[in-house]
């Protein structure tokens, strides 16, 4: 698997077919990102994986890509809460209030099971809220179910004809 470095600084893409809309996984633990990534990887994903570091740098990407033609804007977006510097349920917030990215996908994907946090990402409109199971074979099977859903069943907002590799 092929990562590179895009802007900002710390967010890294695995690249595939420059013809597909990416997954923005918003995620600080290197281990749940790593797992991730072999998940992908395990089931076939083909989309790009563009990975952001914290909640500073969800917010500046969402900052740079604002137009639905954008073919870096993402086809979902996997979110986790607990992050460095900007809190997810503050990257959800914002989201929900920018006119593009009110629409894209977002699914929490979190160690938090508390309750105040599961009403709150719903209240600010995510579309999904799941909680990281432990070992590698669960959370194989969540991206499996992710991938069924949120990236061949799911029609997305922008159809334009990328998105759909995996």
């Amino acid at each position: 698997m092929a990562t590179e470095k895009e802007s900002p600084s710390n967010m890294e893409a695995r690249t595939s077919s420059p013809r597909a809309r990416p997954i923005l996984v918003v995620e600080d633990n290197p281990m749940d990102l790593d797992f991730l990534l072999q998940a992908f990887e395990e089931h076939g994903v083909l989309n790009p994986v563009l990975v952001c570091r914290d909640g500073e740098e969800a917010l500046q990407f969402m900052a740079s890509h604002p137009t639905p033609e954008d073919p870096s804007l993402p086809l979902v977006v996997l979110l986790d809460l607990r992050l460095p510097k900007v809190d997810g349920i503050e990257v959800l917030r914002q989201a929900r209030q920018n006119v593009v990215w009110k629409q894209i996908p977002f699914v929490v994907v979190t160690t938090s099971r508390e309750n105040v946090d599961i009403s709150r990402a719903y209240e600010l409109g995510v579309n999904s809220y799941i909680v990281k199971p432990v070992g590698f074979a669960a959370f194989a099977e969540v991206i499996k179910q992710i991938k069924f859903y949120w990236l061949l069943t799911n029609e997305p907002p922008f159809p334009d004809g990328l998105g759909r590799l995996s």
